[in-house]
């Protein structure tokens, strides 16, 4: 992880009054204490500390955690072959996800063989070098590393960075025509031609290319990364899962996150063996999937969806848990806060309780979900020009 808070801990006393604290299960009207970069007090503490914040009546959530954000890659090459400094992006994207409330961010780099859209391996392990190395960030960046299981160079590539130790979450999937999201071949050109910006050609060798991998040679794959990362104790998540039958064996190598499931079924049978369903903070915003799958609204309804995450777009994440689900706001916040953070193990954050980790956003509801202030760690990170 890397952020400049985790090696310079702060050691001021701050008092954050007259707020609407979203606990794990309630909302309270009071003041938060924090301690160096601790919660010291939720409820009535407003005593003398060196530093006192008037909410003036906002809300007070956890520091939003996003599992899957791939918004690096849009920062690093804003248009196809226009390529940014790698620091320069980074910076860009830190300050941009703080902006949005998150507060621990999990990078999807994608380790797929793929020039036309400016992915390789090479750029995949430059970005990861980059967050480990960085010490100047604001918010902490984690990688997530998405490994490709139809082409061989991403499944190396992969394995070689879980046994360096740079990431903290890996994912499995098979971006083929005819699988996943991507129902038929028509809708795989679709895609690749109007997102990434292929022509005819370069769609036609990326299907033969990912159409020779057979079923058993995906599995080993898959059960390799899995392997690999179980070792160090990394938890492993799949990504457009399409029937109950794949989630059922995904689980039985110990997948442990269903990232985008394709159906309703899908998400429903992963959720009940146990698996941390997690599906896109756009779709639940928009109101629809980009390409026709699940609507994450329809997951939720069916109790069927544990975590959401930021996708392509990191203000949707703060803006999700405000669309009305018709479930309590701790239940909806839970889940870019609470939920995320247990499904990757990270214990000290998430929840507004006493001696958690004081990662915290201040949120004014109206018109639109805005962050007011956050801090990492205990110290103050982002405060938007012209509040108190």
């Amino acid at each position: 992880m890397s952020s400049q808070y985790d090696d310079q801990m702060s050691t001021a006393t701050r008092v954050i009054k007259n707020a609407r604290i979203v606990t794990p299960t309630d909302i309270i009207e009071g003041a938060i204490r924090i301690e160096g970069d601790r919660l010291a007090g939720i409820g009535d503490v407003d005593r003398q500390a060196d530093q006192r914040i008037d909410a003036e009546g906002c809300l007070v959530l956890p520091g939003l955690i996003d599992l899957h954000g791939d918004d690096i890659e849009t920062e690093l090459y804003p248009r196809s072959g226009a390529r940014m400094d790698t620091g320069l992006a980074l910076a860009a994207s830190d300050r941009a996800n703080v902006a949005a409330g998150i507060t621990t961010k999990f990078h999807a780099i994608s380790f797929e063989v793929d020039h036309e859209a400016d992915r390789s391996p090479e750029i995949a392990s430059e970005i990861t070098a980059a967050v480990r190395d960085s010490d100047d960030l604001i918010a902490d960046h984690r990688i997530h590393a998405r490994c490709e299981v139809t082409q061989e160079e991403s499944v190396d590539a992969v394995n070689a960075v879980i046994n360096d130790e740079t990431v903290s979450l890996v994912s499995v999937m098979s971006h083929v025509p005819g699988k996943g999201q991507f129902e038929d071949e028509e809708a795989f050109r679709q895609y690749y031609q109007g997102s990434r910006d292929h022509s005819a050609e370069e769609i036609e060798n990326i299907i033969q290319r990912r159409q020779r991998p057979n079923v058993e040679t995906i599995r080993d794959r898959v059960t390799d990364i899995v392997s690999t990362a179980t070792r160090h104790n990394i938890p492993v998540a799949s990504h457009d899962d399409e029937n109950a039958g794949e989630v059922e064996h995904l689980d039985d190598v110990g997948v442990d996150i269903s990232e985008y499931p394709i159906t309703i079924e899908t998400a429903q049978r992963a959720h009940d063996l146990g698996m941390t369903v997690t599906m896109g903070a756009p779709n639940l915003v928009r109101g629809e999937s980009q390409w026709g799958n699940l609507r994450t609204a329809d997951a939720i309804d069916a109790d069927a969806v544990d975590a959401l995450v930021a996708d392509y777009y990191p203000m949707s994440l703060l803006a999700a848990p405000f669309v009305d689900t018709g479930e309590p706001l701790p239940t909806r916040v839970a889940r870019v806060t609470k939920n995320p953070a247990e499904a990757v193990g990270l214990t000290d954050r998430g929840r507004i309780i006493e001696d958690a980790r004081a990662d915290l956003v201040v949120v004014d509801e109206e018109p639109t979900p805005t962050v007011v202030r956050a801090f990492v760690a205990g110290d103050p990170v982002f405060h938007a020009e012209g509040t108190q």
